[in-house]
């Protein structure tokens, strides 16, 4: 794969999944213009991920049926459309709507790792997925910094115009430059979604999906509750300077790029269970928000390096497993991550009104010691044996 491939496919997957997380820094200030009050606020987030979770199941598993690099431009120019009706929201319900409509549509991540994944050869593929998902860390991090400084110069709805122009030209990019994606053989989508559903029950693929819940549930929790006891007392920080937490959050996420070539060289699970105890150990600084920031910014990194080790880890032991349904295996893992996503996000606006930043702190380190257990017990094995019987089965349905 071509460095200038990788680099298109990762900025596809930064302004994707920046639809779905630019908010985050800026809640408090939506909720006031939309008149949402502070105990929702977690669901301008949470809208995003379910129509997320929509787009796993009905739209991911077609890369593996249809020409990967048309897919992915035409769902880039259906996330522009969401985030133009969330520019333009005259009321919460319309800015719910656009949410959920960029958020169906941004599982053009899930399509472009599938791309990569495939277009890979074996002794690469952990490389490359590093670098492609780089661009999600990227994406959602990147997004808060820019989001904060626009939102202060122009507001809130400024965020979403410039997703739409720059969704608008990566489309274009995408049917100009990205190589065809010819697909082996004509498979029918009823046989793609009983393939994905066939996955739920293989235990390797079960446990590392769970391990995403807990993980992406973790993550959730601190980002899209943090913008809430930063601009309160003691601190009182701007929209801007909550955004900056983010450049803290992409260095430790990008100091973990190199986990996918660990995973090339057999080290995944191993990778996993380390980067989870860092995760555990996150939610200890990041408990003392309320008297230290230095120790807040120890926290981020730590979390975002553990994620994105964790997240690299999981999709290259997928791939790994189910070379055949890429699309399919991607994007069944991450109906996980959306559900996980969508969790911290609700639930941690509603503990920090309820019981201030002690009850984020606790439900952030309970769900990353749920996913140890979960690594603890999940199977060694590839599952690739076990799991090709059931496919074929699905395939000659």
């Amino acid at each position: 794969m071509h460095g200038r491939t990788r680099l298109l496919l990762a900025a596809v997957c930064g302004v994707a999944v920046a639809s779905v997380y630019a908010g985050q820094p800026v809640l408090g200030a939506m909720g006031r213009d939309l008149d949402v009050p502070v105990d929702s606020l977690g669901w301008f987030v949470a809208a995003g991920q379910l129509g997320y979770l929509a787009g796993l199941v009905l739209l991911v598993p077609l890369g593996d049926m249809l020409d990967r690099g048309r897919l992915i431009a035409a769902h880039l120019g259906l996330v522009a459309a969401g985030a133009l009706i969330t520019a333009a929201a005259p009321a919460a319900w319309a800015a719910f709507a656009g949410l959920a409509v960029a958020g169906l549509f941004a599982v053009v991540v899930q399509t472009a790792v599938a791309y990569t994944a495939s277009a890979s050869p074996p002794a690469e593929r952990g490389r490359n997925l590093g670098i492609v998902t780089s661009g999600v860390v990227i994406g959602i991090l990147g997004s808060r910094v820019a989001a904060g400084i626009l939102a202060d110069l122009w507001g809130w709805r400024s965020i979403y115009l410039a997703l739409t122009a720059l969704a608008g030209v990566l489309a274009l990019l995408v049917l100009t430059v990205l190589p065809a994606d010819a697909r082996p053989r004509t498979v029918r989508y009823g046989q793609v979604l009983r393939s994905l559903g066939g996955l739920f029950v293989q235990p390797v693929f079960l446990g590392r999906g769970l391990i995403a819940f807990f993980l992406f549930a973790s993550f959730g929790t601190l980002w899209s509750g943090m913008a809430l006891p930063l601009a309160g007392a003691p601190w009182h920080l701007s929209e801007a300077q909550i955004g900056l937490f983010g450049v803290a959050g992409l260095a430790g996420a990008l100091g973990a790029a190199r986990s996918g070539r660990w995973g090339d060289a057999g080290h995944a699970r191993r990778v996993t269970g380390i980067a989870l105890a860092l995760l555990l150990a996150s939610w200890a600084a990041i408990g003392q928000l309320s008297w230290s920031l230095p120790l807040l910014v120890l926290g981020v990194v730590l979390l975002d390096f553990a994620v994105q080790a964790v997240h690299v880890s999981n999709q290259h032991t997928l791939t790994t497993a189910y070379p055949d349904r890429t699309s399919t295996v991607i994007g069944a893992y991450m109906v996980f991550y959306s559900l996980g996503s969508a969790l911290g996000a609700a639930a941690t606006t509603a503990l920090y009104d309820a019981v201030g930043w002690t009850g984020p702190t606790v439900l952030g380190a309970t769900l990353t010691l749920c996913a140890l257990v979960t690594w603890a017990v999940t199977p060694r094995t590839t599952g690739r044996d076990v799991t090709r019987p059931q496919l074929q089965r699905a395939e000659k349905v």
